[in-house]
């Protein structure tokens, strides 16, 4: 149905391509997450928006100059973004520094302003020089399906650049990462470290501009690292996450934008498409970002949705167990009543009655409704125990007894047995709780 992966690595078409974007990606990737984890996101945005003017006025001068020397004009378009590029960093760290604007007003300002300008020029080559206007525009969205040799060169460079600097400087970045101050203090060059820092940021921005194009190389920037925070705390899992997942949108962009046209036409679809590589790239980045805002074990937001909803019905089933053990032995509960008491749906009452059977805490009794079992009446003591436990606690810290209820119905669910342990230790195995109720023994963790 669709083609080997394989063959996009050797064939001499979509090879170049295909390696280039992976190399790119994986590079923008690295220094994404650097720019990530500073909070300074927009300055990836601001900074490629800052290329413009330069591309296009390489292009100018080269198509008034310099005519007939087309081979010269990739150079010129790369020397004249990163000099932009710098100009713009340089007026954003100026406008904060200088005249106190915001960080984030002074990278819109500057992203606004630059862009502006190259719009202008470029207007004006589009009546002048239509080919040279056209060149313009592959910078301005990308096009990365014509990527020669020479392009993935400078892209391995590029990435055995970034990777260097990464691997050798780890330490560095982690420190004046999250803790500057720390870093000030034991005399780390923090100027040279953020000149260097931000130099491999334009240098991927430059360089990357040629595959997804000015309007969209930001996203490359943020999208692999947004995904691979999802998954870890820790730094270097980040940068590895990171690049790993910048590699495989490069390449996903590649083949999808080749092979979803292809499968469409062997459809028999009435009409054709074709779909940019540069913005296949993107999507593929912001898909597996998606994924990973949704699906990762620790921050996936479906996850968390279905811890909360499971520490929600814990809590309530210990609710309902204590409260049974409270109204003496044989007690029963039905449905219904675990409908009005707690004010749920049938539903979810009659589900919250089948997974405290399936936990093995309640059974159904022979007159009807359910009763508990003896696992259930252990596990209702323990609860009364943390509950007058954190109670004994609270008062000893020095509240009064009428307001220790409220904050010990809370903690009841979430004390561990290790904190049970600490808390019986601090206060010497209190035997009745501020309200002179008897404290159920407990078993050692």
């Amino acid at each position: 149905m669709f083609s080997s992966p394989w063959h996009y690595f050797t064939d001499p078409v979509l090879q170049g391509p295909t390696i280039g974007s992976i190399l790119m990606c994986f590079s923008s990737a690295l220094v994404g997450v650097i720019v990530f984890l500073r909070k300074r996101s927009l300055l990836g945005e601001s900074l490629s928006h800052a290329t413009y003017p330069g591309v296009v006025l390489s292009v100018l001068l080269v198509s008034t100059f310099f005519p007939d020397a087309e081979e010269i004009i990739a150079i010129a378009i790369l020397i004249g973004a990163f000099f932009t590029s710098i100009l713009g960093l340089w007026l954003i760290e100026k406008l904060e520094r200088r005249f106190k604007v915001k960080n984030d007003a002074a990278m819109c300002l500057i992203l606004a302003v630059f862009f502006g300008v190259g719009i202008l020029i470029a207007s004006r080559l589009q009546s002048t020089h239509a080919l040279w206007y056209k060149t313009i525009q592959i910078f301005l969205y990308g096009q990365a399906a014509t990527m020669t040799g020479i392009h993935v060169l400078l892209y391995l460079v590029l990435a055995c650049l970034m990777g260097a600097s990464v691997l050798f400087l780890y330490r560095q970045i982690e420190i004046m990462t999250f803790d500057r101050n720390f870093a000030r203090s034991v005399g780390m060059p923090l100027s040279l470290l953020d000149t260097l820092i931000f130099i491999l940021l334009v240098l991927a921005i430059v360089i990357g501009i040629r595959s997804v194009g000015v309007v969209l190389m930001a996203g490359m920037l943020i999208a692999p690292a947004v995904a691979a925070r999802q998954f870890t705390d820790r730094l270097w899992a980040v940068f590895l996450l990171a690049s790993l997942f910048g590699a495989l949108s490069g390449f996903l962009g590649n083949y999808l934008s080749v092979e979803l046209p292809a499968w469409g036409m062997r459809q028999g679809l009435g009409w054709k498409f074709s779909l940019p590589t540069g913005p296949m790239i993107l999507l593929s980045a912001s898909s597996l970002c998606l994924g990973a805002l949704l699906f990762a074990p620790s921050y996936g937001l479906l996850s968390r949705g279905f811890r909360i909803l499971h520490f929600r019905t814990q809590c309530l089933a210990e609710n309902l167990l204590k409260s049974l053990w409270k109204k003496g032995e044989g007690a029963r509960v039905s449905a219904s009543l675990v409908k009005r008491s707690l004010s749920l749906s049938l539903f979810h009452a009659r589900a919250l009655l089948f997974y405290l059977s399936f936990q093995g805490w309640l059974e159904p009794a022979p007159e009807g409704g359910y009763r508990l079992t003896n696992d259930g009446v252990n596990r209702a003591l323990r609860i009364v125990r943390l509950h007058r436990l954190w109670e004994v606690y609270l008062v000893h810290l020095g509240q009064g007894v009428e307001k220790v209820h409220r904050s010990a119905e809370e903690m009841e669910h979430i004390l561990t047995p290790e904190l049970e342990h600490e808390l019986t230790l601090l206060l010497q195995d209190p035997k009745h709780d501020p309200h002179q109720q008897p404290i159920p023994r407990g078993k050692e963790p």
